[in-house]
């Protein structure tokens, strides 16, 4: 974790983390300005954590076999051609499920959520997204703040392993990713981070809840709730679920809540 941050492990679940700052600017996302967190954001540094997914390219080319010297010219020999990067693995909103890459599945949270977008990277692998607008226009011109759901596989730099500490380890850095990509590093937390072990589709799983800060002008919201959760696919692989709840919506979390428990692994 960051200087200054520390665990703090309370008498039940598994613990709470303080809330701390950090530095930075602004930023903002599909219209809605957002920003973040002190929330075990060090994780991220410790563990060398990528918010967005990288894939590498290949440095090496096919080789070429080049026909025996002979006295007459060589034929002209063409370049191999350089391997071209593999398109990274996508979910998408199908129908009323958000379908992740490895065909495991998450219900829409209702019929007024909006497909955000496929391929999403906060923290996920081969993930979609939903929408859900709180406030339209909230400053007179475009500007949009609402609600946020995406799940989709875990991203496999994020270690983790089926034990409590393990699963509770993966969705802290997984929750960390997400918020570092959805906000800017200057929010303030609001309280302590909670942890509540979890099972989903009989597997096991770990949720994290915390209270972020919000201070936008012109928008009547004081905070927002991240909720997020880390599942067990049982393969050596997990699913992340990650929310962002205007607090003006608390109705919103326990829908996320049952949503959560409908997911399907494995299709």
């Amino acid at each position: 974790m960051a200087a200054g941050d520390e665990w703090v492990e309370g008498d039940e679940g598994y613990g709470i983390v303080e809330a701390g700052r950090r530095g930075g600017g602004g930023g903002g996302r599909n219209g809605r300005l957002i920003g973040v967190v002190g929330l075990v954001v060090g994780a991220l540094v410790v563990t060398g954590v990528s918010v967005n997914w990288i894939w590498d390219k290949a440095d090496a080319v096919t080789p070429v076999s080049l026909p025996s010297a002979k006295k007459e010219p060589l034929p002209t020999v063409s370049p191999s051609a350089i391997p071209t990067t593999p398109p990274p693995p996508e979910g998408r909103v199908l129908g009323s499920n958000i379908v992740a890459f490895n065909k495991d599945t998450m219900p829409l949270m209702g019929p007024a959520w909006e497909d955000n977008g496929s391929g999403e990277s906060v923290g996920l692998l081969g993930g979609a997204a939903t929408w859900f607008t709180v406030h339209d226009k909230y400053d007179g011109k475009n500007a949009r703040w609402g609600n946020y759901v995406a799940f989709g596989g875990l991203n496999p730099k994020i270690k983790f392993t089926n034990t409590p500490a393990g699963l509770k380890e993966a969705t802290v850095q997984a929750t960390s990713a997400a918020i570092v990509k959805l906000y800017d590093p200057n929010v303030k937390l609001i309280g302590k981070a909670t942890h509540t072990p979890i099972t989903v589709d009989g597997h096991p799983g770990h949720e994290l809840t915390i209270k972020v800060e919000v201070k936008v002008p012109k928008l009547q919201e004081t905070y927002s709730n991240i909720m997020a959760a880390v599942i067990d696919r049982g393969d050596g692989t997990a699913d992340f679920v990650i929310a962002d709840i205007a607090g003006s919506t608390p109705t919103w979390i326990p829908v996320w809540r049952a949503k959560v428990q409908e997911i399907k692994i494995g299709g």
